[in-house]
């Protein structure tokens, strides 16, 4: 406990954090690392609509045990109403003075249950609403404005929740996502956990993101290899991810006869250990929030070629710590790899600064400090 709320006689905050499931992914990676940095300032605990996940057992190590409020299907029938019932119950119960909730299925009980129960609630708007569509940006919105506060973790989500949906800017907080430097460095000691193409000591470029969504654009990356290809440059590509769209792109590396030089990884474990044996990192989408890839890729000292969407100019100074293109052309990419090519000196050094910047800008500390006097000021009015 805090020495000043030893003096004052104050508990714990009671806190809870509320995200869809602990399936592999940036949002529930981050709320591992709230639950286990956070200080002894606060009783957490810990509510999810899923519970299920690979990374359950790092949940259970941590000493939770999460409260499931399941959905069940469409959100369009009485379970709804009825878990959100169940919620405002089970936080009164356990005396709850803050939800901080991370993801939109999860808000859809959060935010009405924490009103019924007395509560303060934040919300975490961590991607620009890209994915939904009308309805579901008009139900998020509305739940958002309902919020005592709001986490954006880019300046380009915090703008577009003022200027779009309206938010007061006042209500709104950027906080960058956060990578542990030790962890991910003993990760890239640990090596590999399978094995990696022969490039032949060419080049390579690592890209790592899902293949469910067309937003990824990892055509784009394909149409560039082809373009160096054509004009003299091999450069080898590690897709890393998986999901249904892998098998058209894996369909059209054939067309543009690149099959030699782009490896389809699928899902892997040991995504810092493969950016180690990488020259530099692509992340080409065209809508993206805080990339956690982006992010491990800097901590690998490579220079990132990105797109200058969402909050990948948050990361990516252009000329300094990458090069920043704009999405959807394949061509530009394909000039910036040969850029970077071209110049290994210069690379080397936007990587060293990259790697720099996370250890300044986007440490876990930092992180975890900026949430915890966020959280303090809105469940009781103190803090920075």
């Amino acid at each position: 406990m805090r020495r000043e709320e030893v003096r004052m006689g104050r508990e714990p905050l009671r806190l809870v954090q509320f995200t869809r499931s602990f399936h592999i992914g940036g949002t529930e990676v981050q709320v591992l690392e709230l639950l286990r940095g956070l200080p002894p300032s606060y009783r957490l605990q810990v509510s999810v609509l899923e519970d299920a996940g690979p990374l359950m057992g790092s949940l259970w190590k941590l000493g939770h045990a999460p409260e499931a409020f399941p959905l069940k299907g469409s959100v369009a029938q009485p379970n709804t109403a009825y878990q959100v019932y169940r919620m405002a119950r089970w936080l009164k119960q356990h005396r709850v003075e803050l939800v901080h909730v991370h993801d939109f299925y999860s808000t859809l009980i959060a935010v009405p249950a924490a009103k019924l129960a007395g509560a303060k609630v934040i919300v975490g708007r961590l991607d620009l609403s890209h994915w939904q569509g009308r309805v579901r940006r008009a139900v998020h919105a509305q739940l958002t404005r309902m919020a005592d506060h709001v986490i954006a973790n880019a300046e380009a989500i915090r703008n577009m929740l003022v200027s779009e949906e309206g938010l007061p800017a006042s209500r709104v907080s950027v906080i960058h996502n956060g990578l542990d430097l030790r962890r991910f460095d003993a990760r890239v000691r640990e090596g590999l956990k399978g094995p990696l193409p022969d490039t032949g000591g060419a080049p390579v470029v690592v890209h790592v993101a899902n293949m469910n969504h067309p937003v990824k654009r990892q055509e784009d990356l394909l149409l560039a290899l082809a373009m160096l290809r054509h004009g003299g440059t091999k450069l080898h590509a590690y897709l890393v991810g998986d999901g249904p769209r892998r098998p058209q792109l894996e369909k059209l590396a054939v067309e543009l006869g690149v099959t030699d030089t782009v490896h389809f990884l699928r899902h892997r474990t040991d995504v810092p250990a493969i950016y180690a044996r990488a020259n530099f990192g692509v992340l080409c989408s065209t809508a993206e929030g805080m990339s956690n890839a982006v992010m491990e890729g800097m901590a690998s000292g490579l220079p990132m070629v990105v797109t200058r969407v969402g909050g990948n100019t948050d990361l990516v100074q252009d000329g300094v710590r990458g090069l920043i293109v704009q999405p959807e052309q394949p061509s530009q990419l394909a000039q910036s790899f040969a850029q970077l090519l071209s110049n290994p000196e210069k690379a080397r050094a936007m990587g060293r600064a990259a790697r720099d910047f996370v250890a300044r800008e986007l440490s876990l500390d930092k992180m975890i400090r900026v949430h915890d006097a966020l959280y303090q000021k809105v469940a009781r009015g103190t803090g920075a």
